[in-house]
């Protein structure tokens, strides 16, 4: 039987110190938050990208500023190439991964009857498709206790407005991490699944209706607000950490009580 993981800081069962982390979309938005969170913890935290080296640049920044350990790592996981790239780079930087957080999201917003094969591959490559395929070749080399964390969203759950794709991918992944953290288990390694609520991030600015849904998603929340991108980070370190030991294949609903009223 696999025995509960220990920490080097017994009497700190949410310290990650001493260990390492990877945040697959670690330089913006909720990925952003839960890079500088694991690593106030005491992680080090390699955050992933793809695009907008400013964002990777804004978080070394902060990081500096708090001497946290950050660092970034620009490489295209939805192909095959990144993903080896990323792989060698942890291979000599991380030889031990003790957190992966799958943070990476991309999609369509369109009616169903606007959508195409190739909208469909975009976003299943990525969101499904990369996510499995880094468990693959990360969770060989990650030691017992390790966690991995997928980040999923409501509309896995509920149906929203121009969301099929990426509902439907969602829901996939959290399928998934299910068989994962079965499969899984047996070498000590969980795999559990935050799905937030709405938060304020920068994505929000291409949308046209974005002040009317984001009103309206405050008003569903039983605490009257929207959720914060470091509350969800909070959970991610929680779900890295030791004191969450017993927790695996769980999906973390992070909405302030949103889904409580139903879909949004």
């Amino acid at each position: 039987m696999t025995q509960p993981a220990t920490n080097s800081l017994v009497n700190d069962p949410f310290s990650l110190h001493g260990t390492h982390a990877l945040v697959v979309g670690g330089t913006r938005g909720i990925g952003r938050a839960i890079s500088l969170e694991l690593a106030r913890a005491g992680a080090h935290v390699i955050a992933n990208y793809v695009r907008e080296k400013t964002g990777a640049d804004e978080l070394e920044k902060l990081a500096a500023q708090e001497q946290l350990a950050v660092e970034t790592l620009r490489a295209d996981v939805s192909s095959d190439k990144g993903r080896e790239e990323l792989a060698a780079f942890l291979a000599e930087r991380a030889p031990q991964l003790s957190t992966l957080v799958f943070a990476a999201a991309t999609g369509v917003h369109k009616p169903f009857d606007g959508l195409s094969g190739r909208h469909f591959d975009f976003t299943f490559s990525l969101n499904v498709k990369a996510y499995l395929a880094l468990v693959q070749a990360l969770a060989p080399r990650m030691p017992e206790g390790g966690s991995i964390i997928a980040i999923s969203s409501e509309g896995a759950l509920h149906a929203m407005h121009h969301y099929t794709l990426v509902g439907a991918s969602k829901a996939a992944l959290e399928a998934l991490s299910r068989h994962l953290a079965i499969e899984l288990g047996p070498r000590g390694l969980r795999v559990n699944v935050i799905s937030p609520g709405t938060v304020l991030t920068d994505a929000w600015k291409a949308l046209p209706d974005a002040q009317a849904r984001l009103g309206e998603a405050a008003a569903r929340a039983a605490n009257g607000r929207l959720v914060t991108a470091e509350e969800v980070a909070r959970c991610a370190r929680f779900l890295a950490s030791p004191a969450s030991s017993g927790i695996s294949g769980h999906v973390l609903a992070v909405d302030g009580g949103a889904r409580i009223r139903g879909a949004g």
